[in-house]
């Protein structure tokens, strides 16, 4: 049966193997939550990067920047790390360079994964069904905080495992965890994200509303795939 495991922070990503495994990246607060966003309003694609001087290079070949450090938007760069700030049907067609302090470091922490998807609340069911139709395992990785657990990423990766549990089985305690907290939190589910310490730390730059965007569920029907350095949208949910 095929299996789904959870990496609470990329720093115990030594413990576990994804190079066989459809890696499912999850930084809800908010760099997935932003690109998922992004890629509704028909951005072509994203090259996420580490550092910011590698962003401003992109920039000099025609890219749009796109990031944060801290929480807060880069001084000099075009867009910050608000999903509010990609809905504008100006990007549409465009190339975003996006570097942040968590999310994208992440992402870039996997490439040799068989397959790197990007995960969110808003497009929780969409990303499900991707990977009900694919045959191999999943790990769910949580960007977490500067290395650190955190809630909200966990939380995404227990309610990613409720969906799948009649058909993955869970390969840790991790995923069992998750779904236990998720489904405790469930009810009022802002009410319990509030707790967490990035919250807080957002709300001290007064971003009420992004948390409260993040957390929709099933916004958007698409998917975002890592391929050859980039982000692309990707909607069906057939086997790749």
């Amino acid at each position: 049966m095929r299996t789904i495991s959870t990496c609470l922070s990329p720093q115990l990503l030594p413990l576990h193997s994804f190079e066989d495994k459809t890696v499912v990246v999850v930084d809800i607060l908010r760099a997935t939550s932003s690109m998922i966003t992004a890629f509704a309003y028909d951005v072509a694609s994203i090259t996420p990067v580490p550092t910011l001087a590698d962003c401003r290079m992109l920039k000099e070949q025609g890219y749009i920047t796109a990031g944060e450090r801290g929480g807060q938007k880069v001084s000099g760069f075009d867009l910050g790390n608000s999903p509010y700030e990609f809905m504008d049907h100006q990007l549409n067609g465009k190339d975003l360079a996006f570097t942040t302090t968590n999310g994208s470091q992440a992402i870039l922490s996997v490439t040799d994964a068989h397959t790197i998807v990007l995960g969110s609340f808003l497009n929780l069911s969409a990303t499900a069904d991707f990977l009900l139709a694919q045959n191999g395992s999943v790990l769910i990785l949580c960007a977490g905080w500067k290395g650190k657990f955190n809630i909200e990423d966990t939380l995404y990766a227990g309610a990613l495992a409720d969906l799948l549990q009649n058909e993955f089985a869970f390969e840790d305690d991790a995923t069992l965890a998750s779904q236990s907290l998720y489904q405790f939190a469930a009810p009022d589910l802002m009410g319990f994200l509030k707790k967490g310490s990035h919250p807080r730390r957002l709300a001290g730059f007064e971003n009420h509303q992004d948390m409260e965007f993040c957390i929709q569920r099933d916004k958007f029907q698409l998917n975002a795939i890592f391929r050859e350095g980039k982000l692309f949208r990707l909607e069906q949910t057939s086997i790749i």
